[in-house]
């Protein structure tokens, strides 16, 4: 092996001092290998000084690095990591260091990025793969992205995230929750609600409180909307409506296509995380009460990666 910026292999060295026991001058064997003199003779002094042992990569590590992050503060990076799986934008300021200071302890430490792991467990599950192309809209209300995740309702005295699978739980059978969410493109403002199904007038009237809940925060002003192709987005009457009142253009993403509406599906996958599955709720209702609260939280103080580690609220004009 030999690092990937060196101009020359084992090889290559070698025959430096190959050459240069033929009798050729230093500076002539620079030339002819496109290498600086400078190298050329300390590969020659390194041969005479430890024979081809000397021509062996080396690392390139110094010897001591007295900036160094302390171990104790490194420690504590992976414990937050491992207990509230959040990133750079959200260790950093909780233990009062740079965001990329976290990052380099991250990947020092060979820990996999989030979007890899598992969101409940946190294990690995997912190959790396980089995004080509981000937008993010000038202004807000300029873009807004909307859908509906569903999730099992819990029995009374909670399920088997209470009680664990080996436990014999009531569950199956007692229907969904379904969430609605509308997501700002450009500030990530965001607005839930938990309803009894994803019919076409429940979610048009769904957006017209949403909109109503985003003029609350001065996004007066909703130009378009963006969500999958489910029916009740397609071929609804009062979604139709809905987007018209609000003087707005509907937009649909391409089939199979989910990452168009990524913001929104972000946000399904944060809700997940770090509201419905956060603690072990006892009771369907327990677990909806907490969505208001948390929904508050993350509008207006939880550190967004996209936003530079502010809240949404950071971008909107005061109201």
């Amino acid at each position: 092996m030999f690092h990937g910026s060196a101009r020359l292999t084992v090889h290559g060295r070698l025959l430096i001092v190959q050459r240069h026991q033929a009798g050729w001058k230093q500076a002539h064997i620079a030339a002819a290998m496109g290498v600086s003199r400078k190298c050329v003779k300390t590969w020659i002094d390194r041969f005479a000084a430890e024979g081809e042992n000397g021509l062996r990569t080396r690392s390139s590590r110094p010897h001591s690095t007295p900036t160094r992050t302390a171990d104790e503060v490194e420690q504590r990076v992976l414990e937050l990591r491992r207990h509230e799986r959040r990133g750079q934008d959200w260790i950093g300021p909780e233990l009062a260091i740079p965001p990329r200071t976290v990052s380099r302890i991250l990947r020092r430490h060979e820990v996999p990025y989030l979007a890899e792991c598992d969101p409940i467990t946190g294990e690995v599950i997912r190959a790396s793969r980089a995004t080509g192309v981000r937008y993010e809209r000038e202004k807000p209300g300029e873009l807004v992205h909307m859908d509906v995740k569903k999730l099992g309702k819990i029995p009374d005295g909670g399920g088997w995230r209470a009680h664990g699978r080996s436990e014999k739980v009531r569950g199956r059978g007692i229907g969904y929750d379904y969430v609605h969410s509308l997501v700002d493109d450009h500030s990530r403002l965001a607005y839930s609600e938990i309803l009894p199904d994803e019919k076409g007038k429940t979610c048009a009237e769904f957006l017209t409180r949403a909109a109503a809940y985003f003029a609350e925060h001065g996004i007066t002003r909703i130009e378009r909307v963006i969500t999958d192709n489910h029916l009740s987005y397609r071929r609804s009457r009062d979604m139709a409506a809905a987007v018209a009142a609000l003087g707005a253009k509907h937009k649909f993403i391409r089939p199979h296509c989910p990452w168009q509406n990524g913001k929104v599906e972000r946000l399904n996958r944060t809700l997940q995380v770090e509201w419905a599955y956060r603690h072990a709720f006892t009771s369907n209702e327990a677990r909806a009460a907490a969505l208001a609260p948390w929904l508050k939280h993350y509008n207006t103080q939880r550190r967004h990666s996209a936003l530079g580690g502010h809240p949404p609220i950071s971008r909107l004009i005061p109201t």
